[in-house]
């Protein structure tokens, strides 16, 4: 089955890099949909961790009927909560008695607001899985969050903890990676009032930034975005890799391929290392949907193509190897942000 997989589209984010909320990058999208048979929504579809889920929800709801109108009846969409929409699920996934396998059905009416997203993809058919999905019988596709409990701070942007041997164990389960944790700086940012999370954005970032040798806070300047992107990206080859590897051979997925999102990181791409995209062994191998953001910090005086250009996605075509591809390299910064 022909399938487009998305994810980390941030509707309704606060600081409005959520690029679909502009009518060129939807169209593209839209354009991107006529082509496939299924659309994946693999994560962070809706803005939910900002304390404006109102607001988030409001400005989400139109991109998502477009998307379910042009998907139409005879076609399907596919949700997979990330940790950015994790409401959509969460006080389901607290309430289930049974355990959460890598791929768990989710009813449509799980929470009030998982409600209302499937709807407004409407008329297509809709289901949801968390935390992954089997898409074939050789792709796994998931958000990607739980790789944060394998990397010091627990955070997108940590680093390897040494082999990897904390916990949770070799054959957890989902739930041991839901366990409450303690709230990141980013997180404490995401509920806290206004300016008091402006300040704790601030500090989050130079955290993120201090887990990377030699980086100071002049790389957080747009000036050096060439220089943060490299070093972001050699970072997530180096460490939220194996540590996304990790959690699939925890779970037991036993895939060819593993499709995930998070990072914000498209690839593999030309001149990537085809080596640091993968198991040991050379399985599974990992593909990253990248985002739909324009993020000023990591994209000033880019140009495409770019590993954290807007508009990433994932193509899935029977027989063939999921292919990374960017829908809006031909945009410019000005129609997308």
């Amino acid at each position: 089955m022909r399938t487009i997989v998305v994810s980390d589209l941030h509707l309704g984010g606060r600081l409005g890099h959520d690029v679909l909320t502009r009518p060129e990058p939807l169209c593209r999208l839209l354009e991107a949909v006529d082509g496939v048979e299924r659309l994946v929504l693999l994560g962070d579809t809706v803005e939910l961790m900002e304390g404006r889920a109102r607001q988030a929800m409001a400005l989400a709801e139109p991109v998502l009927r477009a998307l379910g109108a042009r998907l139409g009846a005879g076609r399907e969409a596919i949700i997979v909560p990330g940790n950015h929409d994790a409401p959509l699920v969460r006080a389901w996934v607290r309430a289930r008695r049974e355990p959460l396998r890598a791929e768990t059905s989710v009813e449509l009416d799980a929470t009030p607001a998982l409600a209302h997203v499937a709807s407004w993809l409407a008329p297509a058919r809709v289901r949801v899985h968390y935390p992954g999905v089997w898409l074939s019988d050789r792709v796994w596709a998931t958000h990607g969050h739980y790789l944060n409990r394998h990397l010091l701070p627990e955070s997108t942007y940590g680093i390897a903890r040494g082999l990897l041997t904390r916990p949770p164990r070799t054959g957890a389960a989902p739930s041991e990676y839901e366990r409450a944790r303690k709230r990141s700086l980013a997180r404490a940012a995401a509920s806290a009032p206004r300016p008091i999370a402006t300040v704790l954005e601030n500090v989050a970032e130079l955290v993120r930034a201090s887990t990377m040798p030699a980086v100071r806070r002049r790389l957080l300047r747009r000036g050096t975005a060439p220089l943060t992107a490299m070093l972001l990206g050699a970072q997530m080859q180096r460490a939220s890799i194996p540590a996304l590897v990790r959690v699939a051979q925890r779970l037991g997925v036993d895939a060819d391929w593993v499709v995930f999102g998070h990072v914000h990181r498209l690839g593999p791409l030309p001149g990537d290392d085809p080596q640091q995209w993968q198991g040991p062994g050379g399985r599974p191998q990992i593909v990253n949907t990248g985002s739909w953001l324009y993020e000023p910090l990591l994209l000033h005086r880019a140009h495409p193509p770019h590993p954290y250009w807007p508009g990433g996605a994932v193509l899935l075509e029977s027989g063939q190897d999921p292919r990374a591809l960017g829908l809006l390299d031909d945009l410019t910064p000005g129609e997308l942000h």
